[in-house]
């Protein structure tokens, strides 16, 4: 699959398996929607799914599994542990593979109306799909929990949901909706059963409570554990990250005497979270992903199946080749996907040094970002292949009657918009990458100032390169429309790039006087 989504929707029901199992069936009706993990706890009374789905299905993915949810679960004789407003209680989108946060926020919106018209159950958007300020926040939507938005929904204006009756669903409750950047469920334990320490410590390391920004804490009693918990969201890993709130913890439960017993993760987490913890333990020294075995082997893999979104291991001598493809729409994808690389390599070597450790944060999203621009425009340059390939295609069809005319030129106008789009996307994501060279040329190490200068010449010939090919496909179009809205966006970007690139340059060059 070239494009991936994750939905991770929470279930209020953690003591009935067969509950859970009848709703992922439902998920997975849906061809392309695959299960990654369920997880269920009875003491909080609630299961975690986690799945993944091409952008097409995954909102009737999802909106199954909310549907069977609904069926099966009601919420008048619910209870346990963990807040929760709904049989649905949260059901947020995450963009991965070939998604952007802009595309994942478009599809919570259209689950979210699916599911207030279609299930009559009412829907608040939160986190990057808050329609308001005050509902970003989750803890902010699910105040009083059931019951409390049950008692207000219909008389206090605040409680009105974004999609759905202004009624409760007395049955299902109501759900909110999201789109988010990958959270890590985190639980900590404590060698006591005294609920309270592990309310103190929740409050001590929490945002909302003045600890770590990206930290959402609370403490909970295990019952059968005989134990207590610190159960926390880190809704942002690079900025939070695990050994950080980990180490927080430990210092905190030693105030109160209490040691730390273990630790869990719950549903799937990012690899560069472990990773982090990884490298801050064992204190590793320029430490990269590529250096992980499994990685190594899945990129090695990738490049010998030649499967679609791989670049050949022979694509420098396909380029010089006579063939007309991969040209130089490839080539600047290629161009921004080495710029990329650079910035990445500017902040490993970087965030390990004492002296910007002012900067570490920032340069570990930079870091994070510089991933994965890297891959996507990887992809962009086979995409772009395929689209020269699409326009040849299209005028290869044969002309010999009307009808023939007539479906050839469409196909010659969906194949061109197609190839002007792709190199659109190259022109963004290389910005994106110069941005990024524009950081780690001002605050990285300054011994790598040149590689983060080279970052931002190759990020232009991205950008420059990709906007000729833009350009190029705009010239046979009769879509007058779509030449003026392309026409418009290089009228933005290309001034941006401009300005960046001279920024940069002018970084490199006080440097090396």
């Amino acid at each position: 699959m070239s494009k991936l989504i994750e939905c991770i929707p929470n279930f209020s029901e953690g003591r009935r398996p067969e509950v859970i199992d009848e709703i992922v069936a439902a998920i997975t009706s849906v061809e392309g929607a695959y299960a990654l993990a369920q997880e269920m706890d009875p003491d909080h009374n609630r299961a975690v799914v986690t799945f993944a789905a091409d952008p097409d299905v995954v909102v009737e993915a999802a909106f199954r599994g909310i549907a069977k949810a609904a069926e099966l679960i009601d919420m008048q004789s619910h209870s346990g542990e963990h807040p929760r407003m709904g049989a649905t209680d949260v059901c947020p989108l995450v963009p991965l593979d070939g998604v952007t946060m802009e595309d994942a926020v478009t599809l919570a919106n259209q689950l979210g109306a699916r599911v207030g018209k279609e299930l009559q159950i009412p829907v608040y958007m939160y986190e990057d799909a808050a329609k308001t300020a005050g509902r970003k926040n989750l803890a902010k939507v699910r105040r009083g929990q059931y019951e409390g938005i049950r008692d207000e929904i219909e008389t206090v204006a605040a409680r009105k949901p974004d999609y759905g009756p202004a009624k409760m669903n007395l049955q299902a409750g109501s759900t909110a909706i999201g789109a988010r950047f990958p959270l890590v469920a985190y639980n900590v334990y404590l060698g006591t059963n005294d609920l309270s320490i592990a309310q103190k410590i929740a409050d001590a390391i929490r945002h909302l409570r003045g600890g770590l920004r990206f930290v959402k804490a609370l403490g909970f009693e295990i019952t059968e554990r005989n134990q207590v918990q610190v159960s926390m969201n880190l809704v942002n890993y690079t900025k939070s990250p695990v050994f950080r709130v980990f180490e927080m913890i430990k210092s905190e439960a030693e105030r109160y005497g209490v040691a730390v017993t273990s630790s869990e993760l719950i549903g799937l987490v990012p690899q560069a979270a472990l990773m982090d913890v990884a490298d801050f333990y064992l204190r590793l020294e320029n430490f990269s992903p590529d250096q992980v075995l499994e990685n190594k082997l899945k990129e090695v893999a990738s490049g010998a199946s030649g499967s679609e979104g791989s670049v050949s291991a022979n694509f420098y001598a396909d380029v010089a080749s006579s063939s007309p493809a991969p040209g130089g729409g490839s080539v600047a994808a290629s161009a921004g996907a080495l710029a990329a690389a650079l910035a990445g390599m500017v902040c490993r070597l970087s965030i390990k040094k004492k002296k910007f450790a002012d900067v570490r944060e920032e340069l570990l999203e930079v870091s994070a970002k510089a991933d994965a621009l890297r891959l996507k425009l990887t992809k962009l340059i086979v995409e772009d292949e395929q689209a020269f390939d699409g326009v040849m295609a299209a005028f290869a069809m044969p002309k010999s009657s009307d009808e023939q005319i007539e479906a050839r030129q469409a196909a010659i106008a969906e194949s061109s918009r197609n190839a002007t789009l792709v190199p659109m996307q190259v022109i963004e994501c290389s910005l994106d990458a110069m941005r990024l060279a524009r950081v780690v040329a001002e605050k990285g190490n300054p011994n790598s100032i040149t590689d983060a200068g080279v970052a931002g010449l190759m990020a232009m010939a991205g950008v420059e390169g990709a906007g000729y090919n833009a350009r190029i496909n705009l010239k046979d179009l009769d879509d007058a429309k779509f030449k003026k809205e392309i026409s418009d966006r290089l009228a933005i970007l290309m001034p941006e790039a401009q300005k960046i690139s001279a920024e940069i340059r002018e970084l490199i060059e006080k440097a090396l006087v």
